[in-house]
């Protein structure tokens, strides 16, 4: 279940548990968190759920589908236990980073190896590597050696254990991360504005002022990719630096994480969910989800409702909640409930980016990556949006990564008889590389029909844009 050279999911599995034991973080929470990311990365590849359940007792084919499902947005983002290690300034940061970088190559392993399994790979190791201030190392993806470009150690990650935790990043320093991203600029401007109304309510109160209530939390509007997720992470950073959140990690979920099977669980699951975001942000992905369906309001997510409000009045002063979805949903969802509508009172839209946006994602990609695109590269990409539908479906950021994973994969493809390549040819992306073909390839028998239409909530941008 290894593949030629690589390192095997057993074993990524175990080097993982090691540093997040050192990292305090409970073992079953990393080997759920490593089994859900290998999961997504390879759920493309035929075979590759028997292979995955053989290192995870008592499961089967649909254990490994949820899995994917719950991964996915882990794709192109920190995982959840890397953003709170990254929160927290461990000094098991970038170890932890370089553990998951070892999953995502154990993951090429699983079933048969595919070209698109490896893009994957590649993209989501220099993800994580990335949030942790690691970088990627180039090595030669070819079908006999199916492992992302992340496998050697950097000397810093080897001295990180000597190190004291960082200091933690100031408001201005993750205002100029969040100035950096491409596009966004109404988005910019309104998360500037809530900064500074934020500031001076809590320079008001330390004052002996009297000041208004203002609710932190947001919803934020906007079509798939859009870049809701690397937002809602800064803006968490943000409140943390400001002195509103104790601990300022992300916490994201989507109705399944909130919603059980029978009534009176699901309050309890919800609770849960809700405690371990206290101090940060639940970032609730198409939240319209829990009020509406295709055959009206459920009492199920009605029940979520009801006990999400309450535990944001009972945590009202430790925790910040952010709904995301498409915009005339969330109107409706924010309306189904008089206690949501009086605690979400801001809303900040996010537009489609634009050709030149999406190609500057797809430029800082692919240099996350360390991978170059040529100007021929590029060019054939442009001439690629311009003829590709800009409907509901369409990825926007998302799209630039299918694209990115895709072509890592037909590089590999394209080396694979090079016994010695250069670096140059280990780095760079040609036209023949990029193509509107097999973004969503034919999906083995029993896989869900996840590819074809994107999760709301899934990382964009890369989160490294």
């Amino acid at each position: 279940m290894s593949g030629a050279g690589g390192t095997s999911l057993q074993g990524a599995l175990s080097a993982l548990l090691v540093v997040a034991a050192r990292a305090d973080v409970p073992e079953e929470v990393a080997r759920a968190e490593a089994l859900s990311l290998a999961a997504a990365l390879a759920e493309s590849a035929p075979g590759a759920p028997a292979d995955w359940a053989s290192v995870t007792p008592g499961a089967g084919t649909q254990d490994f589908f949820n899995a994917a499902v719950r991964g996915r947005r882990w794709r192109g983002a920190p995982t959840a236990v890397l953003t709170d290690l990254v929160a927290q300034g461990s000094p098991e940061k970038i170890p932890y980073a370089e553990a998951l970088a070892e999953v995502a190559s154990a993951a090429c392993s699983l079933g048969e190896p595919t070209m698109r399994v490896i893009g994957n790979a590649s993209v989501a190791a220099a993800a994580q590597l990335q949030a942790a201030g690691a970088r990627p190392v180039q090595a030669t993806p070819t079908p006999a050696t199916p492992a992302p470009a992340t496998q050697a150690k950097s000397t810093e990650a080897k001295t990180v254990e000597e190190k004291p935790a960082e200091p933690e990043r100031t408001v201005e320093e993750l205002l100029a991360e969040l100035d950096d991203l491409t596009g966004l600029e109404k988005v910019k401007r309104e998360v500037h504005r809530q900064v500074a109304v934020l500031r001076v309510e809590k320079l008001r109160t330390e004052a002996g002022l009297k000041s208004p209530t203002i609710t932190r939390h947001l919803v934020f509007v906007g079509n798939p990719g859009t870049g809701k997720t690397t937002v809602a992470r800064l803006v968490s950073g943000i409140y943390k630096a400001l002195g509103l959140l104790s601990k300022g990690q992300l916490i994201e979920v989507d109705r399944s994480e909130l919603v059980a099977g029978y009534l009176g669980q699901t309050a309890t699951k919800t609770a849960e969910v809700v405690a371990s975001a206290a101090g940060g942000v639940l970032f609730i992905d198409e939240a319209y989800s829990l009020t509406a369906g295709d055959t009206g309001a459920d009492q199920y997510g009605r029940e979520a409702v009801d006990t999400l409000v309450k535990e944001m009045e009972d945590r009202r002063d430790d925790l910040v909640v952010i709904v995301a979805g498409y915009p005339e949903p969330m109107e409706t969802f924010i309306a189904a409930n008089p206690g949501l509508a009086s605690r979400f009172r801001t809303t900040i839209g996010f537009e489609d980016y634009t050709d030149d946006e999406l190609t500057d994602i797809l430029t800082g990609l692919a240099e996350g990556a360390d991978y170059e695109l040529t100007e021929k590269a590029l060019d054939q990409f442009k001439v690629i949006l311009a003829s590709t539908p800009r409907d509901r479906s369409f990825g926007n950021g998302r799209f630039a990564r299918n694209m990115l994973e895709a072509a890592i994969g037909r590089h590999a493809w394209r080396l694979r008889d090079v016994t010695a390549p250069t670096t140059e040819q280990l780095r760079q992306i040609v036209p023949e590389d990029l193509t509107d073909e097999d973004l969503h390839p034919e999906k083995p028998s029993g896989t869900p029909d996840s590819e074809a239409a994107p999760r709301e909530g899934e990382p964009e941008q890369g989160e490294t844009a």
